[in-house]
Formats: structure tokens, C-alpha cells, sequence
């Protein structure tokens, strides 16, 4: 499993969505806002986590997206498996060097990886949801986005 910022970006994007999921379907445009992500960005990740089955696009006023299964039932490995590209040593093309020769601790980084992999299929949405600090932090952002959509000031000591 590679760690990319797309994962990461997208696991934060999808944590996002589960919790504001009883609001309706979430717009892209109201995660990046409140995750700063740019909304092209988003676009692109969506349309992967969409084709994985992990979202669903509501059309329409009103529309957004929604999960595609119950928060209980993504979990964080399969979030970031939908939006990492697969590197297929055995496609053609030429490879770089580092992937035609065997690298000496090889066997130690694929056993990091399958921890990794093992650790993060562990971890739910709903259970990320039902974390205090995400839920603490969430508040704050949605707090600091009422704030910009008012045109309000946002200072720094309002954030803390």
C-alpha cells in the first residue's frame, strides 16, 4: 500500500462526507472550503471513489454526493486502494531502475505495506466519526466556513 497525499486527501474528504451525511448529499464545493482542498482535486478523487462504489452523485438542486454504503462499512484501506494507481511491473513500457533490480530490504517494505494495509482495513468511517478529536475539529470547521459564508472575519484567535 502506498501512502500518497491523494489517499490521504481522499480519506479526508470521505471522513468529511460521513459527517455531514445526515445534512443530505454534501457538494464538492462544501468540502473543499472546509477541507481546503481544491475542488478540481476533489473532482478527480470523486470520480475514482465513485467508480469504486464508495460514493454515489446526487443530481439536481440540492445535489452532492452521499456515501455509497453505510460509514460502517468503508473502510479507510479501500478509500485509499480506490484513488492510488496500481503500478503493474509486468506492463510494457520500460521500468525504472530502481523497479528492474530487487532491492535489498524488498521483502521488509512489502511487509510494512501488508501492515499497513492490515491496520487501515481495520478502521471505519463510522468509527473515525465517533472519534472526540475529529469531532472537535469538525465543529471548528464548520464554525470557521458559517463564518466565511457570512463574510465574517476570521482571525486567528477565532479558530482556536
Amino acid at each position: 500500500m502506498r501512502l500518497t497525499t491523494k489517499g490521504r486527501y481522499a480519506v479526508t474528504a470521505m471522513l468529511d462526507l460521513a459527517l455531514h451525511q445526515s445534512e443530505g448529499p454534501v457538494s464538492l464545493a462544501d468540502v473543499s472550503r472546509r477541507q481546503e482542498i481544491s475542488l478540481s482535486y476533489l473532482e478527480q478523487l470523486f470520480a475514482r471513489l465513485r467508480r469504486g462504489g464508495l460514493v454515489a452523485s446526487v443530481r439536481g438542486p440540492g445535489g452532492g454526493y452521499r456515501l455509497g454504503r453505510a460509514s460502517a462499512d468503508i473502510h479507510v484501506a479501500q478509500i485509499i486502494d480506490a484513488v492510488n494507481e496500481i503500478h503493474d511491473p509486468t506492463s510494457p513500457g520500460p521500468a525504472p531502475v530502481a523497479v528492474q533490480q530487487e532491492a535489498l530490504t524488498q521483502a521488509l517494505w512489502d511487509e510494512l505495506s501488508h501492515q499497513i494495509h492490515d491496520f487501515l482495513s481495520a478502521i471505519t468511517l463510522a468509527e473515525l466519526v465517533r472519534r472526540g478529536d475529529v469531532q472537535r475539529i469538525s465543529r471548528r470547521q464548520d464554525d470557521r466556513d458559517t463564518r466565511l459564508r457570512a463574510g465574517g472575519d476570521i482571525s486567528v484567535t477565532a479558530l482556536a
